[in-house]
């Protein structure tokens, strides 16, 4: 019968290397949210950078550059709310169609966004994660994350991962693929045994999922982990969403109530929805 421990290696393929920690134990990585109902995890689907720069009569590539200038604001009104994992969807598996002139600025975006962010999120204690593929990225911009991800993989502020060629579906199929390699049979397969396959494995589910823009739909975003995620859709385009819009949407999270599929003790004596 299969081991029920965790795969035989934390290393993705795309060389990028966990933390050695285990999903029981992902709350040693990042202090506890010490405000009272303030999400532990709170993921951000980052979109309407196009739109926020053609309004403007700007091209594109300005929205995306603008858009990775909000991160670092946002991740530092993230921690001060007590905050301890934050989540940030920069670049979908789907982003490949793009024109191929957008989809060179955006890599290029984020190169300098690295070499520029880095050493400052560093400093301010935040703990950098990858999800997602690095396939498709040059040998120097790969070497580059994983660089960032081993210098700061020691601070426990915030945990900051960025979703980078990441998709919901293909990280199921990569779980799937890698339990079929890892000779799992059917009857041992389990939700916890399929979540720690998942390139989430050491991080803990999501609590609230923000969408700027918008949109409301889930986009393929975190398919299997958001099962009992609150989400929030805010019109503000994502380069204009900030820190009081974050506050906002942490505020009308405290306001539910969260009963992951039961009733409440003061709903227990009358019927409960």
């Amino acid at each position: 019968m299969a081991s029920t421990k965790r795969p035989r290696s934390s290393k993705s393929d795309n060389g990028v290397v966990a933390p050695d920690i285990t999903p029981s134990a992902a709350t040693d990585t990042a202090a506890p949210s010490t405000a009272r109902g303030v999400p532990r995890h709170v993921a951000i689907i980052m979109d309407g950078n196009g739109r926020w720069a053609t309004r403007r009569g700007l091209p594109r590539l300005a929205g995306h550059e603008a858009g990775t200038e909000n991160i670092r604001r946002i991740t530092t009104r993230a921690a001060e709310l007590g905050i301890a994992y934050l989540t940030l969807w920069a670049f979908s598996t789907e982003n490949w169609r793009r024109p191929k002139e957008e989809v060179d600025g955006i890599l290029q975006i984020l190169a300098r966004a690295i070499e520029r962010e880095t050493a400052e999120l560093h400093r301010h204690g935040a703990q950098l994660r990858h999800i997602g593929s690095l396939d498709g990225l040059s040998p120097a911009l790969q070497a580059a994350v994983r660089d960032a991800i081993a210098l700061t993989r020691h601070n426990n502020r915030i945990v900051l991962t960025i979703a980078f060629n990441y998709g919901g579906r293909a990280e199921l199929v990569h779980a799937i693929r890698k339990m079929i390699e890892d000779g799992v049979r059917p009857e041992e397969v389990t939700e916890e045994l399929v979540s720690r396959y998942l390139y989430t494995a050491d991080l803990p589910e999501p609590d609230l999922i923000i969408r700027t823009s918008g949109e409301q739909r889930t986009s393929n975003f975190l398919l299997w982990q958001a099962a009992y995620a609150e989400y929030y859709f805010t019109p503000v385009l994502w380069p204009d969403f900030g820190p009081a819009d974050l506050t906002r949407a942490v505020e009308d999270y405290r306001q539910r109530e969260r009963r992951f599929g039961g009733i409440t003790p003061a709903a227990s004596g009358r019927d409960a929805g």
